[in-house]
């Protein structure tokens, strides 16, 4: 039995009819005050019997507690048998997923070797993560809000395990890409998480809880680029996959059985046509980027292509900007603070994925080209462990480096970082402290531009509308990430030698494309409003959002 307090009302002429009434009140012993409107009750000591108890020295009577359909801590209570276990639930998913994220990074070499495909088709595995994420977080996250995050979450699991079968059992590129796609879809895994944590703990132990995982996220991910070279060399690039599922499946089990039900938000109807432009706009520009040096530039089908984008694009924009429940609310993009920090996002999260994957391509690549360490899958991991390892780190401060500094700030001082590291690749890699440098400086660029736009896209508007817009920044920077690793894989494509192998301008040329387009996006960043004094607003449970796997693995 379930109780709480309730004071009867004052007694007024509308006391006498049938109707209770409702109020919210303050009891005058404890001076504690409940929001929550209370229900009316006869303070006799008869009804003690039935569940009511009365006492006479405060007026408040003690009735049983009936829970709201509707509201953020409705469950905390049902749940606090499993919060243990529930939690653990959360930790596994979020790991499992940013360890899948993650664990490609340095073996792009060995798949295209092994699916007998290109480099500019074996981009497409990094690509289709990235685009599926960017387009389908959204959809999860407006999905659990209209029908229980806990059933949504359990999807998102379900996608990321078919999604890891089909890439254990792929021996071609199709079904690679495909598999790679299911997983990405499974990117409301951590925002998900994020909102369940919010629905079913008590708020003392949001904060710690969102951390744990948060810190589980990151482990995750730094331990997918180090041991993706070992788990490859001794196993096969199947195993990559073999063995994050299990404990994906595990998880998705676990969820069914001990998450309690979240509550159901009334978030309004989904518009599939925006889902469909969004995908179709994408689609067919990053197709013309990475098939533009088989087609030909000004071919019909990749100019084809990049017209259809354009007209698609702008039919997308009218259609968000109509729907009362958009994916991405272009009624925001009004206020500066929040379109400067979203373009900044878009061109600065062009380097913040891709650089990973050729940086880990370039260290493999053999002595003889004239560049290159000859690097194994294990080493090439190694080289690129100084990134998450730093951005983790870092992240234990970054709070306390925005308040000191203001976030525009940090948001310069990241971007900076993040432009130095591929100049760094695209110039000095001769050595290995060269390329540890880089990393180290994309682990602080990405590190610094994350905690910066977090607070940003949260502090730029209304507090209702705090998790649409950290959510439509940390869904752009996905985008930018897409077309990124599109786009350096057609310019390294362009340089292929005779025997296959890139040629070294091919990179430099493929790093300061990315390096120029990030500096564009510091350029833009100048535009963000400075910080407004007084503290900063705290963000609302589903501005988490804006933290998820691509934060922590700084690379969603």
């Amino acid at each position: 039995m379930r109780w709480r307090w309730s004071c009867p009302a004052r007694r007024t002429a509308a006391s006498a009819t049938s109707t209770p009434a409702r109020f919210s009140a303050t009891c005058s012993s404890s001076a504690r005050r409940f929001p929550r409107s209370g229900r009316c009750t006869p303070t006799s000591a008869s009804r003690a019997r039935g569940g009511t108890v009365a006492s006479s020295s405060s007026r408040w009577t003690f009735v049983p507690y009936q829970r709201s359909p509707v509201g953020r801590h409705s469950v905390a209570r049902d749940g606090a048998p499993h919060r243990g276990i529930t939690l653990a639930v959360l930790c596994v998913s979020s790991g499992s997923y940013t360890l899948l994220q993650s664990a490609l990074f340095p073996v792009l070499t060995t798949l295209q070797t092994s699916l007998h495909t290109s480099q500019a088709n074996v981009t497409w595995v990094l690509t289709a993560y990235l685009l599926s994420a960017s387009v389908c977080t959204p959809i999860l996250g407006r999905l659990g809000d209209r029908w229980g995050r806990k059933r949504l979450f359990v999807v998102a699991l379900g996608s990321l395990a078919v999604g890891s079968l089909l890439t254990a059992l792929a021996t071609t590129l199709p079904l690679m890409v495909v598999g790679r796609a299911g997983q990405g879809a499974g990117g409301g895994v951590l925002p998900l998480a994020f909102g369940i944590v919010h629905d079913l703990l008590p708020a003392r132990a949001v904060a710690g809880a969102i951390g744990l995982i948060s810190g589980i996220s990151g482990i995750g991910a730094g331990l997918g680029i180090v041991l993706a070279g070992p788990v490859v060399d001794y196993l096969g690039y199947h195993w990559l996959f073999w063995l994050p599922l299990v404990p994906t499946a595990a998880a998705a089990i676990a969820a069914l059985i001990v998450i309690p039900p979240s509550p159901v938000q009334t978030g309004g109807t989904l518009r599939w046509p925006a889902f469909v432009l969004l995908s179709v706009w994408l689609v067919a520009l990053l197709l013309a980027v990475s098939e533009a040096n088989l087609w030909g530039w000004t071919s019909v089908g990749t100019l084809g292509l990049l017209l259809a984008s354009v007209v698609v694009f702008v039919a997308w924009v009218r259609v968000e900007s109509r729907s009362p429940t958009p994916l991405i609310d272009m009624r925001l993009m009004k206020i500066r603070g929040v379109w400067s920090n979203n373009l900044a996002a878009l061109l600065i999260g062009t380097c913040m994925y891709a650089p990973l994957s050729f940086a880990a391509e370039l260290v493999q690549t053999r002595r003889s080209a004239g560049y290159g360490f000859g690097a194994t899958l294990t080493e090439a991991g190694l080289y690129l462990a100084p990134q998450p390892t730093v951005a983790i780190l870092l992240g234990l401060v970054n709070g306390m480096l925005t308040a000191r500094f203001g976030s525009r700030s940090i948001l310069l001082c990241g971007g900076v970082f993040c432009c130095a590291s591929p100049v760094l690749l695209a110039f000095a890699h001769t050595s290995p402290w060269e390329i540890y440098l880089s990393m180290v400086c994309m682990g602080i660029g990405v590190a610094l531009v994350f905690a910066a736009q977090s607070h940003i896209s949260v502090s730029a508007v209304p507090p209702a509308q705090t998790g649409v817009s950290a959510g439509m920044t940390a869904n752009i920077r996905l985008m930018g990430g897409s077309i990124g690793a599109a786009l350096i894989g057609t310019i390294i494509t362009a340089a292929l030698r005779p025997d296959g192998v890139p040629a070294e301008s091919g990179y430099r040329y493929g790093f300061l494309t990315l390096a120029l387009i990030a500096a564009v996006g510091t350029v833009v960043a100048t535009l963000v409003p400075r910080d407004r004094h007084g503290p900063a607003r705290p963000p609302a449970p589903e501005a988490v959002r804006c933290t998820s796997s691509a934060a922590v693995t700084r690379g969603g």
